[in-house]
């Protein structure tokens, strides 16, 4: 399997993060999206886009990414959020969340990369100049968007997998989406 790029590489001064979601086609559970700086100098092997993972490779990828990585976060949006905001919409606020927990954590962002063709709203405030590149197909393009995918998708199978423990008839281990 060919390795991503890591666009840090060909700009080593430039600090940025890799941002995505899982959930968004399921009817059931949250949306989870995360946020990670990879380090160029310590590469993950075998980072694709998660849907074209096994449910091994993910979980040692997880694992890999959560101790290399420069930094990541993790956040979600609700099923009220979801059904107040609607998908898309809460998709991009659990991907504003997981951004902004990487900002207070002190990480001198430049810009973000972003899967698909949406950047999350940011509060001027907080994000200042900094840019939003929206990638389609982002995530079998950049080895820190595949990153974030790995985190949210790993993270939201976990949940469905707890939910399935409450809620059996529903299949939710099985059906994780």
């Amino acid at each position: 399997m060919p390795q991503l790029p890591l666009f840090e590489m060909r700009e080593a001064d430039t600090c940025y993060a890799g941002v995505d979601e899982a959930g968004r086609g399921p009817l059931a559970g949250s949306v989870v999206a995360a946020a990670v700086i990879l380090d160029a100098r310590r590469p993950i092997m075998g980072v694709n886009d998660s849907k074209k993972l096994s449910a091994m490779a993910r979980a040692r990828l997880f694992d890999e990414i959560t101790q290399k990585a420069t930094a990541f976060a993790i956040s979600e949006a609700s099923v009220a959020e979801i059904d107040t905001l609607n998908i898309l919409q809460a998709s991009l606020l659990a991907m504003r969340r997981a951004v902004e927990m990487l900002l207070s954590q002190g990480h001198a962002l430049q810009r973000i990369h972003v899967d698909g063709t949406h950047c999350p709203k940011m509060d001027a405030a907080v994000w200042g100049n900094r840019e939003c590149i929206p990638m389609i197909g982002g995530d079998g393009r950049d080895a820190a968007i595949a990153s974030a995918s790995i985190l949210a998708k790993v993270t939201r199978d976990r949940q469905m997998v707890m939910l399935d423990a409450r809620y059996p008839q529903y299949e939710f281990a099985r059906h994780k989406g």
